[in-house]
């Protein structure tokens, strides 16, 4: 059966050559249809026909056998390509390049497109680009956070390189607002930075906090931390404070309309001068904020998209010196000067 043979010796050589499937495919169905229409116009006694070998029964049985195969193979593969596609992301909200980019969240059970989405939609206030604000602006920027504003009044000094990671020697003296904000868009040119280069004001405190989802608190000064943590309660926000010093940090989600306690249930007054020096003062280990700040974005990430356990009703203290962790629960206090008026939501 010379026909057979032919068909045989065409495979093994694509095979042997690696020759693209479709190509190979291509040569054998060629091959196929001129031996069915061979045994279709000659006579069975023919020399060509006899040549060929087999019957016209037997050449369609084979194309439709062939057929039923590689229609089997074309599904799996189409199966197989939904299963790991980001498919859960809607058609249309996401560019091909935000598709590659955010490939590993989408692939997280716990984000999937729906989460990544929220990320895209998400606007988040963060006040400080300092040590704590580095790690949480690149990340943020990283995860594909649409919007994200910047509250400093600083400029970037020689002695914030050591930990700051998110300027570079070249911006020494520049405003750190627009430092952080060219890394940001040079790391994901997909999202929006909104700066504002001042220090954060009681009087615009709580219309800037009402136009997002999100505040992070990264600043170094309790004043600072009390005026956010009432302005987030009043607009009903969730706030992500965090604080370093020396070789210990500490970060928690505060939103008493979830039920969760504000800053100010758990640090009910500012510590006496002196007591909780700053790191200019006592010093911090480089690394520390780019820990604390790490976990902080981790936990705003989990807070838009809905993933896991947060941190409302947690406190989290890390002690890099020891490498050890620990959480403490906080409540809501009956009495609090600054929550107690905010229903928290059913």
């Amino acid at each position: 059966m010379l026909g057979g043979f032919l068909l045989l010796g065409v495979l093994a050589l694509g095979l042997v050559m690696k020759a693209p499937l479709r190509m190979v495919a291509g040569v054998l169905a060629v091959l196929w249809l001129a031996f069915t229409a061979s045994h279709l116009v000659l006579p069975a006694m023919h020399p060509v026909s006899r040549g060929i070998g087999g019957s016209l029964p037997a050449w369609i049985g084979l194309g439709v056998v062939a057929a039923i195969v590689l229609a089997y193979r074309a599904g799996l593969g189409h199966l197989r390509q939904r299963a790991v596609e980001p498919a859960a992301a809607p058609t249309g909200t996401f560019s091909e390049a935000e598709l590659d980019r955010y490939a590993r969240h989408i692939l997280l059970r716990e984000v999937g497109g729906p989460g990544q989405k929220k990320l895209k939609n998400a606007k988040v206030l963060v006040v400080g680009a300092g040590g704590l604000g580095s790690p949480v602006l690149l990340y943020l920027a990283a995860a594909g956070v649409g919007t994200i504003g910047v509250v400093d009044d600083d400029v970037v000094s020689n002695s914030n390189l050591q930990r700051q990671v998110i300027h570079r020697d070249a911006d020494i003296g520049k405003p750190k607002v627009f430092s952080a904000e060219a890394a940001m868009k040079a790391l994901n040119p997909h999202i929006t930075v909104r700066p504002y280069n001042r220090r954060l004001a009681e009087a615009e405190a709580r219309a800037l906090v009402a136009e997002y989802d999100l505040v992070i608190d990264g600043t170094d000064n309790f004043d600072t931390r009390y005026m956010l943590n009432e302005a987030c309660v009043a607009a009903g926000k969730p706030l992500l404070s965090g604080a370093i010093t020396q070789w210990e940090g500490q970060l928690s989600l505060y939103d008493p309309a979830k039920g969760a306690p504000c800053y100010a249930c758990v640090f009910p007054e500012r510590p006496a001068p002196g007591l909780v020096p700053t790191c200019a003062e006592a010093g911090v280990i480089g690394a520390l904020p780019g820990v604390i700040g790490s976990m902080m974005a981790g936990e705003a990430i989990k807070a838009i998209t809905g993933a896991g356990q947060d941190l409302r009703g947690r406190l989290l203290i890390h002690d890099m010196l020891w490498g050890e962790s620990r959480q403490i629960s906080v409540k809501r206090q009956a009495d609090c000067a600054v929550c107690s008026g905010a229903g928290a939501a059913e």
